[in-house]
């Protein structure tokens, strides 16, 4: 079991490097979007949560599993980009 633990340890640690990496992607898209109402778009969420699914069902996973766990994340990344877009175009005080 000890082995079984340290491998999802191992595969947690990895998930959360990329989860990073997807941030920084959010990060350089919140600096690129000329305008707040940009940020949000909800054919582009459709697409990546439909590309998601259609990958895990190729894998044989549950895409419903998918869909919702990749609701979460864009949501958290979108939410992310608005703050990130916000404090960007902070007046300097």
């Amino acid at each position: 079991m000890a082995d079984v633990r340290a491998g999802v340890d191992s595969l947690d640690q990895e998930l959360v490097a990329l989860i990073a990496e997807r941030m920084r992607f959010m990060a350089a898209a919140a600096r690129i979007k000329p305008a707040r109402n940009h940020v949000r778009d909800e054919a582009r969420k459709a697409e990546v949560i439909a590309n998601v699914q259609r990958e895990a069902e190729a894998l044989g996973l549950d895409p419903k599993l998918f869909r919702d766990l990749w609701e979460t994340l864009v949501e958290a990344s979108i939410a992310y980009e608005l703050d990130l877009w916000d404090s960007l175009r902070q007046p300097a005080k």
